[in-house]
């Protein structure tokens, strides 16, 4: 077994790339990847240079880790501009360090695909020559973001700090219909999610669903258009991906996505995009021209609650961030993240922080799980 660190995500084939992701995670397929890369979407000059971990037996790649030496902390949400800022006022650098994520995808999942499973010996080696890596470069950091699993056990060394998160995710309870899960839901909260998709429909949208194979490139420009709108409404720029990257994925791994059309007259007015694999869907981009009262719910959250019934999807992850899922049948769930930071004084401290921070997101999580609409 041979490790070996890679500046790009084209030093490895396609046909070798994808064979361990059995599930069909779709962020971490090599066509994902590539379309941030390609579309310089990704790159040194935005924060987010490529360092991928590999992992060969001969020429027969068995193993992947995506990872990207950052500059900064953007993208990643989990935030950590507190620990830069300490490290600052120490005069000492916390930028550039190391990350193992999906660059602006907060959905958790594997971080390390493999084409067998590994024993705790290869983990440790893994862990090695990551920490080997980080120290050669001259970096402050490794952090392992939403991953799936806890990848290095406890009691691993080096040590690893654990954090937690919060996100909100719908699951399906083997429900028969959108009527079904209602029938699970207490009348108040029935009675509004009802009255919220009725003021859609006496709206006299009409919301089409496209598989990736049937979106247009036209229409990969409608939606692009949206998605910059989106961001200049809510922080003053354009988001982080480009036009490129979006019509790349749309060519390259059509299988893996779809769109939510919202039209109004026959004009599109609005358009969610998902991404799905064999069990989850993911809610991950939306944007209109029109604002009208409830068509975010619908096109993202009720319009995704449809699609896992009726293609038998057992979760659904909306996205980060939005107290206000939880009425409408999300479940408040802890997210994990994992941190290896280098100088011992910060170490001791980032630990101290997260020991008075996790409990405090556990006892959130039980307050805000009393909020859910089910009976």
């Amino acid at each position: 077994m041979k490790i070996k660190f890679l500046d790009n995500i084209n030093q490895i084939k396609l046909s070798q790339f994808n064979k361990p992701n059995s599930d069909g995670y779709p962020f971490l397929k090599h066509e994902f990847l590539f379309a941030l890369e390609k579309s310089k979407s990704v790159c040194s000059e935005s924060g987010w240079q490529p360092k991928h971990l590999t992992i060969w037996d001969k020429d027969q790649l068995i193993g992947f880790m995506p990872l990207y030496i950052k500059t900064h902390s953007y993208g990643e949400y989990v935030f950590d501009f507190q620990w830069a800022n300490a490290y600052h006022q120490s005069g000492l650098d916390y930028y550039p360090k190391l990350i193992s994520a999906i660059p602006f995808t907060p959905c958790s999942g594997p971080r390390l695909i493999v084409s067998e499973e590994l024993d705790r010996k290869t983990k440790n080696a893994i862990q090695k020559a990551i920490v080997e890596e980080v120290e050669k470069l001259g970096l402050s950091s490794f952090h392992l973001l939403f991953p799936e699993t806890d990848l290095f056990e406890n009691g691993s060394e080096p040590e690893l700090l654990s954090r937690v998160g919060m996100q909100y995710h719908w699951y399906n309870d083997d429900y028969k219909n959108f009527g079904d899960f209602l029938s699970h839901c207490k009348m108040k909260s029935r009675k509004n999610i009802k009255r919220e998709r009725k003021a859609i429909h006496q709206s006299n949208i009409q919301i089409e669903t496209l598989e990736g194979r049937d979106i247009t490139s036209e229409l990969w420009k409608i939606f692009y258009s949206f998605y910059c709108a989106t961001y200049a409404k809510r922080s003053g720029n354009y988001g982080y991906l480009n036009e490129s990257f979006f019509q790349l994925i749309g060519e390259t791994m059509p299988e893996s996505l779809f769109m939510k059309v919202a039209k109004l007259g026959g004009k599109v007015i609005a358009i969610s995009l998902f991404f799905k694999d064999s069990k989850t869907l993911y809610g991950r981009y939306w944007g209109c021209s029109q604002e009208i009262e409830f068509l975010h719910f619908e096109l993202c959250y009720y319009q995704g609650i449809d699609y896992c019934i009726e293609n038998n999807l057992e979760h659904f992850d909306a996205g980060a961030q939005g107290e206000h899922k939880i009425s409408r049948g999300f479940k408040p769930i802890k997210t994990f993240s994992y941190h290896w930071i280098k100088d011992e004084r910060f170490r001791d401290a980032i630990r101290n922080f997260l020991n008075q921070e996790t409990p405090y997101i556990s006892e959130s999580i039980i307050q805000l799980s009393t909020k859910l609409p089910f009976k």
